[in-house]
């Protein structure tokens, strides 16, 4: 476990700490032609050895170097395919770490596989997945008559709502498991704050009502699923 954390620190540096953002736009613009793609690289492969501590190890890290050349080549001709960037980017990263995880574990692979999947709380895993995107469906089945009810006079960003319900509701299950009721207490009156100058300006009712009725079910559900996990 500790190579592999040395080596994903190594990787953290030097994707995120020693890459500027020049380096980044120079790599997407010129691909394989820019210069800064090589030192990424070097930098990689340095840092590698150095945190290692040992020098008998630039095996691992000239793997992980070529590797990450290769999975880096491969996003920067692949982006351009992709309309949302994050795409290329979640994979680019996956990738990385599978390298990184194969290098750490090489000798025993398929056990150490074995062993974290035996770390695995399927129950928690179950109740995070549902609380977002099952429950987004679910609310929006719920809540789909009075909604067409609301005339919105200002725009949003897509599926803002959407995904601001799934952060809350994640948020209230973490206060549930780790005993710290009174933080969903905090989560309410900061919704209601941010919430203040919309039902202000709008001076609806219906949207006051809507609003309070698609917060109390989001909380509900995420209360009632952190329930049920904490009894089974």
């Amino acid at each position: 476990m500790t190579l592999f954390i040395k080596l994903l620190l190594a990787h953290l540096l030097g994707d995120f700490l020693l890459q500027p953002g020049k380096w980044v736009i120079h790599k997407s613009a010129n691909k394989i032609g820019s210069p800064y793609l090589y030192l990424h690289v070097l930098i990689h492969f340095s840092l590698v050895l150095i945190l290692l501590g040992n020098y008998t190890h630039w095996r691992i890290a000239l793997v992980i170097a070529l590797s990450h050349f290769v999975i880096d080549l491969g996003k920067l001709y692949s982006e351009s395919a992709f309309t949302n960037r994050a795409v290329p980017f979640v994979v680019d990263q996956f990738l990385h770490l599978l390298v990184l995880f194969g290098c750490a574990y090489y000798g025993n692979i398929i056990g150490q596989l074995d062993y974290l999947l035996g770390l695995v709380d399927w129950g928690l895993v179950t109740a995070v997945f549902f609380l977002t995107f099952p429950s987004a469906i679910l609310m929006n089945i719920l809540l789909e008559k009075m909604s067409d009810q609301i005339s919105l006079d200002h725009k949003s960003l897509p599926n803002a709502g959407k995904y601001i319900g799934m952060i809350e509701r994640l948020f209230v299950l973490i206060f549930i498991l780790t005993g710290r009721w009174e933080g969903i207490g905090l989560l309410i009156t900061a919704k209601s704050v941010f919430r203040f100058n919309d039902l202000k300006e709008s001076n609806s009712r219906k949207l006051t009502e809507y609003i309070l009725i698609g917060t109390l079910l989001s909380f509900g559900l995420a209360i009632v699923t952190g329930l049920i996990y904490l009894r089974f």
